[in-house]
């Protein structure tokens, strides 16, 4: 099986080396313990000081202080059609880069489609596309590891025709039935009858609501870029900065993971320091007698 090769940089000076490599390994674990497991989709995630030191093969994750974007973040893809994403500086940002990391897997070329009955009741089976994160993207929903926040993922069990006990719809359990979505989330699909794209979103409303985005004619790039640019609404995490709780509790078991850390790095010392201070006898034995038999 072919293993997919991400390189985390950044392009900003607000993140220290240590950060980006915290950050980076982080998202490898959630790429190798939770990600792949499900989606059978095998990744590792490096941290690189500068772009032109990313060897040939590896798909970048590049984070700027403005990427200047209308939808804050995204995957892009080359001249080669190789994938990219960009990744605004925020409070939020190891939650905006697994988000941005979840999608680069689950569909590279922004251009997946998945059939599947239309959330919409007057309309029958449309083509789902793919975005492994969006349904559940906002804070709340996210999870932590090593102390820092993380974005929640749908399983292939979101495009199941009916829902049924037992059934893990995404990684956190957050969503509870098939092509659902979540205050904060969206999910876009392509209507064949009408030819017109369709988005389910629940931003700052009580309750999801749909929107009809036309067709998408003399596109540039892929699907998930083109509905990216016409609708300005998506990857709102990346700009969202700390205005949840869940930022706040993120926050305060990062500093508990980093003393926790420093405590660790500091007992190592003390073992390492006293290997150095002298060699130690072997079969020596302190009280008691050695027993060679």
């Amino acid at each position: 099986m072919l293993i997919t090769h991400l390189a985390l940089v950044s392009e900003t000076d607000q993140i220290t080396p240590s950060q980006l490599t915290r950050v980076a390994a982080a998202l490898q674990k959630q790429a190798t313990r939770d990600f792949d497991p499900i989606w059978k989709i095998p990744a590792t995630v490096d941290a690189f000081d500068r772009l032109k030191d990313v060897p040939v093969g590896y798909w970048p994750m590049i984070v700027r202080d403005d990427i200047q974007q209308s939808g804050a973040a995204g995957v892009h893809l080359d001249n080669n059609g190789q994938p990219f994403s960009l990744i605004e500086y925020s409070d939020s940002w190891s939650l905006t880069a697994s988000h941005e990391m979840l999608e680069m897997l689950g569909d590279p070329g922004g251009n997946r489609l998945v059939a599947g009955q239309s959330p919409k009741a007057d309309q029958g089976v449309v083509e789902f596309l793919v975005e492994v994160a969006d349904p559940s993207e906002a804070p709340e929903n996210g999870y932590t590891i090593n102390g820092l926040l993380m974005s929640d993922f749908f399983t292939p069990h979101f495009y199941d025709p009916v829902a049924a006990p037992g059934v893990r719809y995404s990684f956190t359990g957050k969503l509870d039935g098939p092509r659902k979505i979540l205050p904060g989330g969206y999910i876009s699909w392509h209507d064949p009858v009408t030819d017109h794209w369709w988005q389910q979103i629940w931003f700052d409303t009580d309750q999801p609501r749909f929107r009809n985005l036309g067709r998408l004619t003399a596109r540039a790039g892929s699907l998930r870029s083109a509905i990216d640019s016409r609708t300005g609404t998506i990857k709102r995490i990346a700009t969202s900065g700390p205005r949840s709780d869940r930022f706040a509790a993120a926050r305060t078991l990062t500093a508990a993971v980093k003393e926790s850390t420093a405590s660790r790095a500091d007992a190592w010392r003390i073992q390492i320091d006293e290997l150095q201070a002298g060699p130690v006898i072997e079969g020596a034995w302190e009280g008691g007698e050695h027993d060679n038999e």
